[in-house]
């Protein structure tokens, strides 16, 4: 009978593991497809010709990333790292030194993690109203 019990137990555990499992793909999946209020202001910097040069694995260009939510696809955004961590031949043609920078149509740079604010004011993009 405890033989029986425990595998009740191990089934059960199993089945929360996979329900947790769902549920957090289910939950991540809604964060990546919800409209993001910034689309025209992505959409401007990229006209205005600014770009950010980031690496997969900067936790800052993640967080910069994340400011824009989905409409981060807007963004002109080069990848400057290759699966071993180093810096590719474009950035580095580019003068790139650190993670993330945004370079601008008139050759200008700002290094780090920027705020939505301060985007604007460089390149002249109105950010949405706040409600």
């Amino acid at each position: 009978m405890k033989k029986k019990q425990s595998s009740y137990y191990l089934y059960g555990a199993t089945a929360l593991v996979v329900v947790g499992l769902i549920a957090f793909a289910a939950n991540d999946s809604l964060k990546e497809t919800a409209p993001s209020p910034y689309e025209e202001f992505a959409q401007c910097l990229t006209e205005r010709g600014a770009t950010m040069y980031g690496a997969w694995w900067c936790p800052h260009c993640d967080n910069q990333k994340e400011l824009f939510g989905s409409a981060f696809d807007q963004v002109n955004y080069v990848e400057c790292s290759t699966a071993a961590r180093t810096m590719n031949q474009t950035c580095q043609d580019a003068g790139i030194e650190g993670y993330p920078t945004w370079k601008f149509e008139d050759g200008s740079r700002l290094g780090g993690e920027q705020s939505l604010e301060s985007l604007s004011a460089k390149s002249g993009c109105e950010l949405p109203l706040s409600e």
